[in-house]
């Protein structure tokens, strides 16, 4: 299964750039061999609206357009919390169901439009706290790295 993390708005080259590569670098080292295909980071500009709806609205028409078949998860502060065991082992529920693709969708800083994110899989919460996209970005790879970790029954993961 290919994962995709789908973000509004690009980082620039930062501490936070290199450690979302790292993670998903060290992700692909250990989920090919659980039956994982490459992970990777796809970001689209935020649109240029008036108007935080008509923003929302312009940058869910373009994530629908590059999300294509894959199976969204809209991460969301409203969305639902798991735990770093609980989210491996949907991952590999889905892997093992045959899913091909899975888009983990961040919104821009007007978040994600409401029809967009109702029509995800899953909308998805990291935590109750507010965080800076880019730091955003380095938890979801992080946990897509612990997630292959336990899976793969490395020690990384000691809880």
């Amino acid at each position: 299964m290919k994962l995709t993390i789908l973000c509004v708005g690009k980082l620039k080259e930062d501490p936070e750039r290199a450690l979302v590569a790292r993670y998903l670098e060290r992700f692909g080292q250990i989920g090919a061999g659980l039956g994982f295909g490459a992970a990777s980071v796809t970001e689209i500009a935020e649109s240029r609206a008036l108007t935080s709806s008509e923003r929302k609205t312009a940058e869910a028409a373009e994530l629908k357009r590059r999300v294509g078949e894959a199976r969204i998860v809209a991460l969301d502060e409203r969305g639902r919390g798991l735990t770093s065991e609980e989210f491996a082992y949907l991952l590999r529920d889905w892997r093992d169901a045959g899913i091909r693709s899975t888009a983990f969708v961040l919104g821009g800083p007007d978040g994600l439009d409401s029809g967009f994110a109702k029509e995800a899989y899953l909308a998805l919460s990291l935590g109750r706290l507010t965080m800076p996209h880019g730091l955003a970005r380095v938890v979801l790879a992080e946990q897509v790295y612990r997630a292959a970790t336990i899976l793969a029954r490395h020690p990384y993961h000691r809880a």
